[in-house]
């Protein structure tokens, strides 16, 4: 079992990744994050792609960029960091693989080499109508 400890904070999250499976790395997620018994968790509501004036960028990039920038400013917000996430879900509505490259360049830019554990869920539509991308998010806190 391949395992990566992040020592950036006192309780920080194991990330799990068992060498006899298909390695997750390059699809930017982690098999699997433990947190220690001490931590307090945070659980972030759905982020979209809206800027702060609650537009919508047409484009199913834009929407993910702006919806992880949304996501960082909480992060930010709880006093944390984003090696502190341990886990992703994400909602694409009509998904297919073209949005992969887009959600995994993404996510890896923001986390690095700190993965998360992330899922990834198709779903036909969101909250908010022109709306095509959303991520929640557990952040182990300090």
């Amino acid at each position: 079992m391949t395992q990566h400890q992040t020592p950036a904070t006192a309780v920080a999250p194991v990330i799990v990744n068992p060498s006899h499976l298909h390695d997750p790395t390059p699809n930017g997620y982690s098999t699997a994050v433990i947190t220690p018994a001490a931590g307090r968790l945070a659980f972030i509501s759905g982020q979209g792609g809206q800027d702060r004036t609650g537009t919508l960028s047409p484009d199913f990039a834009a929407q993910v960029e702006q919806a992880y920038a949304n996501l960082a400013a909480v992060i930010d917000a709880l006093g944390a960091r984003p090696d502190q996430v341990v886990k992703l879900t994400v909602y694409v509505v009509g998904h297919d693989m073209s949005k992969l490259g887009i959600l995994t360049e993404t996510v890896t830019r923001l986390f690095g080499n700190t993965l998360p554990a992330q899922t990834l869920v198709p779903v036909p539509k969101l909250a908010i109508d022109p709306m095509l991308f959303e991520v929640e998010a557990v952040v182990l806190l300090d």
